[in-house]
């Protein structure tokens, strides 16, 4: 039997077992093994996206290995965002400084690449040497003319939760510094969606047909000058809450711009978050009308499909552990629709309300947990016989290793699982990977007496 840390009690729940009394939105319990990234990774999952931009790591080269090929941002043009770029802190930079390094590179690749902009990603070595990043990242901005900003990404400082926020300072400071003549009233930012598999194109392409100006898209396939002239828009539209709601919040507060949180994973999710934009531009009723067009012609071509899945899949049960809790949300309403139970959910950044709102989505038994770790998703996975993970990277090998199918739905993947056809490609591969032949070999699978 696997034992929880003592330290992690409370950042464990069943689901009618006991009261919810639950601890959360904390630093990782030292010794834990925690799914978790850091501070760096965190800024990096916001920022990386923005295409025509340097991205400067100010550390050691081994940070430099978080680098798009593992995130896998798509863009429509230029592709500078693919290069990862270090100044490689060696021991003399340790004892006398990086700041001339610092300088000396970014002025290099300002010179070789001219990019719109250039980020400058503090990591651990940086915090603890005490660099003046800022001070540098100011001169090189004065003398090349294009903003250089600083990101505050020390390691240790926090949780990916941080790192967030500190991606949504810097790019609070392009906000506001381009032109908004040709921004339409009836225009929206799209926040928190980073164009994995070409997503931000699928969802642009849905409001677009609807009458809705897309201003810019933070971060997918994102562009420095549109980004500067996303105070123009009328409505925040936030798809990630983890990564984007202080950004919204931030564009509430000096521009006066409302934002909504929605998702874009699931037939009913993704159906509400186009409803929810052509209510809020009620004035032109006619947005409205395209709306629901749009979302009966896409339903009407994925539900013949959706039918066999559904029979098939009946009755099998799942685990859920991703990096935001409200993702979380649309799996299970996904999951659900296809018949499925949903024995495990949590995530690596939710806070007190959004654990509260899982609970009850859930059924009687599930377990949620807040920033788990493997031997706590492989006990649980175990103990509730689930038949299906789904999750990032780091989940993918206690998955295999326990013989239980696995479904990508992380920033590794290469197809787009938001929107409607996102839908049926999500349902397609549970459907492949639950009911394939292999999982009949696992050994918790196998008959007593080592019999397959």
């Amino acid at each position: 039997m696997i034992k929880v840390l003592d330290e992690r009690v409370k950042q464990i729940h069943e689901k009618g077992a006991e009261p919810f009394d639950f601890d959360c939105d904390r630093r990782s319990t030292a010794g834990s093994v925690s799914q978790r990234a850091c501070v760096f990774c965190g800024s990096r999952v916001v920022l990386y996206p923005i295409a025509d931009a340097v991205h400067l790591i100010h550390g050691p080269i081994g940070c430099a290995a978080y680098t798009w090929d593992i995130r896998g941002s798509l863009s429509s043009g230029p592709e500078l965002h693919r290069l990862s770029f270090s100044t490689d802190i060696q021991e003399e930079e340790v004892i006398f400084g990086g700041e001339k390094k610092l300088e000396k590179s970014l002025n290099e690749l300002i010179d070789i690449y001219k990019p719109k902009a250039a980020f400058v990603y503090s990591t651990c070595i940086i915090g603890v040497i005490g660099d003046d990043v800022e001070a540098v990242c100011r001169k090189v901005s004065k003398e090349k003319g294009i903003p250089v900003l600083p990101v505050h990404s020390e390691g240790f400082k926090g949780t990916k939760k941080d790192g967030y926020a500190a991606a949504c300072e810097s790019i609070f400071k392009i906000i506001g510094t381009g032109n908004t003549d040709d921004v339409s009233e009836f225009s929206i930012n799209i926040m928190g969606e980073f164009n994995l598999a070409g997503e931000a194109w699928i969802i642009k392409k849905y409001y677009e047909e609807m009458g809705v100006q897309v201003v810019s898209t933070m971060t997918g396939d994102g562009r420095v000058g549109d980004i500067a002239r996303a105070h123009g828009a009328k409505l925040n539209v936030v798809q990630c809450s983890g990564s984007m709601t202080k950004l919204a919040k931030m564009m509430e507060e000096r521009y006066g711009i409302p934002f909504i949180r929605v998702s874009y994973f699931g037939i009913e999710d993704v159906s509400e978050a186009l409803y929810e934009v052509a209510r809020f531009f009620k004035g032109n009723p006619e947005i409205m009308v395209k709306a629901k067009d749009l979302v009966k012609r896409e339903i009407s071509k994925i539900i013949p499909e959706m039918e066999k899945f559904r029979k098939a899949l009946r009755g099998k049960k799942a685990a859920i552990y991703v990096g935001g809790a409200f993702k979380a949300f649309s799996l299970i309403k996904q999951l659900r629709y296809l018949g499925m139970e949903v024995v495990l959910a949590g995530s690596q950044t939710g806070n007190k309300e959004d654990y509260e709102f899982l609970r009850e989505m859930c059924n009687d038994g599930t377990i949620i947990v807040d920033d788990s770790n493997p031997l706590e998703l492989s006990k649980y996975m175990l103990e509730k016989k689930a038949d299906l993970c789904i999750g990032g990277v780091k989940e993918r090998p206690i998955a295999y290793k326990l013989g239980i199918g696995f479904c990508d739905h992380n920033h590794e993947r290469k197809i787009p699982l938001a929107g409607f056809e996102g839908m049926y490609n999500f349902s397609k591969e549970v459907y492949n990977t639950v009911l394939s032949p292999v999982w009949k070999f696992a050994p918790r699978n196998r008959k007593h007496g080592g019999e397959r």
